[in-house]
């Protein structure tokens, strides 16, 4: 008996430690900068989530560790009487917990930069009106339209730093997912219906896009790149078909970059 109290508490300092040190880490950690404003969006709910739970996982696991060890040598328990204050407490604690998790997930759900059909959200100032693409999934491709300039391309799509975009996903045969996770941008394309995704990309570079759901036996190689340029590299590449030597290698630099540091998937 005393040998397993023995491994319980080791466990638990063990526990209690690893958590510490990967909270430490988490807090201390530089993020690396968003490619979007999506992305940015879901990085600071993330952020801030962070910042509830690990003080919350550190106090579990500190009372977990204190209970193994205050009550090692008690081999006739008895259940804990009722303590009505302490009961009030840590309900309304719950309570104060959940509301704020809630009030920082719909201000980012609101945000018309997540959910497009949002009646409400930030008021972002850019440059020209947005740049419209009518992105068409198929078993098993991508093919993306620019009706205002006439111009149609597969696989790639190319869009401009620092606008707005509106892209309207359809679907020629069943349900596909339109995902990049580098700009925060996730979304089902459904047969029969049009579905609008907004994002203002902040970040030049090259960007991986994939179907995240599972669409037939060519599903694994659905995928395809997202090229962010600059507004003026992006208006000749309209106009030539080409982008400038310049903006082709910088796009590789940092998606090279954004690779190395870990936040591709």
């Amino acid at each position: 008996m005393r040998r397993h109290r023995g491994l319980a508490e080791v466990l638990a300092v063990v526990g209690l430690v690893v958590v510490g040190v990967a909270g430490v880490v988490a807090l201390s950690a530089s993020p690396a900068a968003a490619q979007s404003v999506n992305r940015d969006a879901i990085d600071n709910l993330n952020e801030q989530l962070l910042y509830v739970a690990l003080p919350l996982v550190l106090f579990v696991e500190i009372t977990l560790v204190y209970a193994v060890y205050r009550f090692r040598d008690n081999d006739d328990p008895t259940p804990t009487t009722k303590d009505s204050p302490l009961e009030i407490t840590w309900t309304a604690a719950t309570g104060v917990i959940l509301l704020f998790v809630g009030v920082s997930a719909y201000f980012v759900l609101a945000n018309p930069y997540i959910t497009p059909a949002a009646a409400s959200g930030p008021t972002v100032e850019t440059d020209g009106d947005p740049v419209e693409v009518d992105v068409v999934a198929y078993q098993w491709g991508w093919e993306f339209r620019y009706p205002d300039a006439n111009v149609t391309t597969d696989t790639r799509l190319v869009l401009p730093r620092g606008r707005d975009v509106v892209l309207s996903l359809h679907t020629r045969d069943v349900i596909h997912s339109f995902y990049v996770p580098d700009l925060g941008l996730k979304q089902d394309a459904v047969p029969g219906q049009t579905t609008p995704i907004r994002t203002r990309a902040t970040e030049t570079g090259e960007y991986r896009l994939y179907c995240a759901e599972l669409c037939g036996v060519g599903h694994a190689r659905m995928h395809g790149t997202v090229t962010v340029v600059s507004p003026s590299a992006y208006d000749e590449w309209l106009a030539t078909g080409e982008l400038p030597a310049d903006e082709s290698t910088t796009a590789s630099e940092n998606a090279t970059a954004v690779r190395q540091a870990g936040i591709a998937f």
